[in-house]
């Protein structure tokens, strides 16, 4: 996604008469500050070290859990985790066993080295796909897909759970419109006798999340809510002159916050000065400049697009690291970094964090070179951070100011305006504990910035989450293996769709469930006619090695090994193919079907030609089909291959992060296959091959179980 992405401003989208205004020619920034912002910012500085004291909304969460499920929320920064620690090292030290799942791999990594400090490298383990370390350690971290897909075996095999204890992190994802399913399906599998603790800085339905837990897991559920941030978050504008001012202010008999009059006079002015001209980034080095001068630093600036992150740090040549300790402390860090990921010493914006202290972080770098700006952000030792609003899930680099462009973002679809939740999350970054006092979300004004909505968003509760629960093959086999249709239905009735559907409307409830129900027959009916399940409503033997397969297109796969038309011997190819079935991004559009191997085209028109009458029949159902492109294919067949990663970049004319991630997609569906070794012993063996050969440097960065390196807070980078 880039600046040729079409898009309607957001305030534009709720005011479609609305012109645009004709600005001023843009001028020199000039420092300043507002007389009201003087006692605000007379509170910057690092407060004093003390020793740790539990808040009471902490002791209250680890009273809970001793005898019931607990929902912690509570905003970011606020100490959830030391919720979760203390919680483990009570079960740990009676000799039990703890799970901790989160949404993302980095997130998970980093509590591997948390946690790893805290009890003992020996006895943490993780599992993401991606990393099985010490899976039979008494404490696992890992993603919430591995922990669902442990409760699915535990099921079929008729065993409960080996834990003694499960943490959800990051718990509003339950809300999530890809992955809310599978936290759904992980509160509805979990044995009850195993206690449930959620940790979210965002759900605005806490209690209604709670009654539903109470009801189908038989015991009760507490709701713990701190509304408090540990670090006060205050909201400034940077006018387009310089001028730093409040968003908010109180006066009069009203305590109530309304916007400062000088943001209304701002707004109201049609030819008020701009930032950049049209069409350009806004002058980032002399922002930097009035932030440093300040002490606003570091700062997160949440940009539209990769595009913007990257140019972003053009704009940032003044901003030469001028503090020798600094300079060399950079120099340093990135040295030894270099050590372990040999792909980031020659990293095209290496210059640009060792010289200028600051780094772009988006989807499309390498996972190594967002690994390095993560730590080098959380050592303190950039200034800035412009990043997508994908960094704000779960990345823990916190910041003392969070900048905000625009109020939309792109949702991988389409603009959308941010809701109170997203922007919950990215304000979420602003203020570190322990080393500032105060936090700052300061607003850019711009052709896509809505002051006016992000103010509105500010001051609104958390949104609400809501249940994204849906049937799908993987799904429906998993249950299949462990439960008749009769009892699937009754497990559908326990779905938070049906009870937050329950008194909604008159039989809000049974819809809610009808419809779940009627959608699992219909994906049954397509199961028992293609052979996976018999007239019994059992799986046949064909089901039961096909339920193994929990990835995106399951039955196509499958379909693809039981008509042997897959490569067997060729782990190169099989890759490719594999590729192309996950791929859901990439097209054949401008590309030269010249480029694409001969071998490589008859090996895919084989795949496409062999499973043409069953995706018909798929599709026919209304059951979705992705088709499979040759770029993606042609990528991971170079790559795998042993072409050099320079060289695949640029055959494949994709975007570093784009290729890394789908070879680590590509990856997750091979070692599906390896696990059918007991049907399939040639192909898990190829299988097996074609990982090795494209998990290897710089796609698979190497982990480290060493706590972030110590270093001493630098006049430069804001304190």
């Amino acid at each position: 996604m880039g600046n040729s992405q079409r898009r309607v401003p957001a305030h534009a989208q709720r005011h479609p008469h609305r012109t645009p205004r004709t600005r001023k020619e843009t001028a020199p920034l000039r420092p300043g500050v507002d007389p009201r912002l003087k006692k605000v910012f007379e509170r910057i500085g690092i407060p004093e070290p003390a020793p740790f004291v539990p808040d009471p909304f902490q002791l209250e969460a680890l009273d809970a859990v001793r005898e019931a499920d607990c929902l912690v929320t509570a905003p970011t920064g606020a100490g959830k985790t030391w919720i979760a620690e203390q919680a483990i090292e009570r079960i740990f030290k009676k000799g039990g066993r703890a799970w901790y799942a989160s949404p993302l791999k980095a997130l998970t990594n980093s509590k591997m080295i948390e946690f790893g400090a805290s009890f003992g490298v020996a006895n943490v383990g993780i599992l993401t796909g991606d990393r099985k370390e010490n899976p039979d350690a008494p404490i696992i971290v890992g993603t919430t897909e591995i922990l669902r897909n442990q409760l699915y075996d535990a099921m079929h095999h008729g065993r409960t759970l080996d834990t003694d204890f499960v943490v959800l992190d990051e718990a509003h994802y339950l809300g999530d419109e890809d992955r809310g399913v599978v936290w759904e399906e992980t509160i509805i599998y979990l044995p009850q006798r195993i206690p449930l603790l959620l940790l979210s800085a965002t759900v605005g339905n806490a209690d209604q999340i709670a009654r539903w837990m109470t009801a189908i897991r038989r015991r009760p559920c507490r709701v713990v809510e701190e509304t408090r941030r540990p670090v006060p978050l205050y909201p400034i504008v940077q006018h387009p002159g310089g001028m730093l001012m409040p968003l908010f202010v109180s006066s009069g008999t009203s305590k109530k916050p309304h916007l400062y009059k000088k943001v209304v006079d701002l707004l109201n002015d049609r030819r008020a000065p701009s930032l950049a001209p049209p069409g350009q980034l806004p002058p980032f080095g002399a922002m930097l400049a009035i932030l440093r001068k300040y002490h606003l630093l570091p700062a997160i600036f949440f940009l539209k697009s990769r595009a913007d992150c990257d140019r972003a740090l053009q704009l940032c040549l003044e901003n030469r690291v001028r503090n020798p300790e600094q300079a060399t402390l950079l120099s340093e860090r990135l040295a030894q970094l270099g050590e372990r990921f040999p792909h980031i010493r020659e990293h095209r914006q290496r210059w640009m964090a060792e010289r200028l202290a600051v780094g772009a972080h988006h989807s499309g770098q390498l996972p190594a070179w967002k690994q390095t700006l993560e730590m080098l952000m959380s050592e303190g030792l950039l200034d800035a951070i412009f990043a997508t609003s994908t960094v704000a899930a779960g990345v823990d680099f916190p910041a003392r100011t969070v900048a905000f462009l625009n109020s939309d973002r792109f949702n991988g679809r389409e603009f959308m305006p941010l809701d109170a939740t997203e922007l919950q999350q990215m304000t979420g970054r602003a203020g570190r504990r322990g080393k500032d006092h105060i936090g700052f979300v300061m607003v850019v004004p711009g052709k896509f910035m809505d002051i006016r909505q992000v103010a509105r968003l500010l001051r609104a509760p958390a949104a609400d989450v809501h249940s994204q629960i849906r049937i799908n093959f993987s799904m429906s086999l998993n249950l299949l293996l462990s439960h008749t249709p009769e009892e699937v239905e009754a497990l559908l009735h326990r779905s938070l769709a049906a009870f937050q559907h329950h008194g909604a409307a008159m039989g809000g409830e049974q819809a809610a469930h009808t419809h779940l129900w009627n959608d699992f027959q219909r994906h049954l009916r397509f199961l028992q006619v293609t052979g996976f399940v018999d007239d019994q409503n059992r799986l046949t033997d064909d089901g039961l090695w096909a339920a193994q397969l929990r990835i995106d297109q399951p039955l196509l796969v499958a379909e693809g090994l039981r008509q042997d038309l897959f490569p067997r011997e060729d782990p190169a190819m099989l890759a490719a193919i594999m590729a192309g079935m996950v791929n859901d991004k990439e097209t054949d559009e401008h590309l030269d079907r010249k480029s694409v191997p001969n071998p490589l085209i008859k090996a895919v028109k084989r795949v496409v030609r062999g499973l043409q009458g069953f995706a018909k029949h798929m599709l026919a159902n209304d059951f979705d089909v992705r088709p499979i492109f040759y770029r993606p294919t042609a990528a991971i067949w170079r790559w795998a291959s042993g072409l050099p990663w320079e060289q695949t970049v640029q055959a494949a004319q994709m975007a570093e992060g784009d290729l890394a991630m789908l070879a680590l997609r590509t990856a997750d569906n091979l070692r599906h296959i390896v696990g059918l070794r007991h049907v399939f012993p040639e192909m898990a063996d190829t299988a097996q091959e074609a990982i090795e050969r494209i998990l290897r440097d710089p796609v698979m960065p190497e982990y480290t179980t060493e706590a972030p390196v110590p270093v001493p807070e630098i006049e430069s980078a804001g304190t």
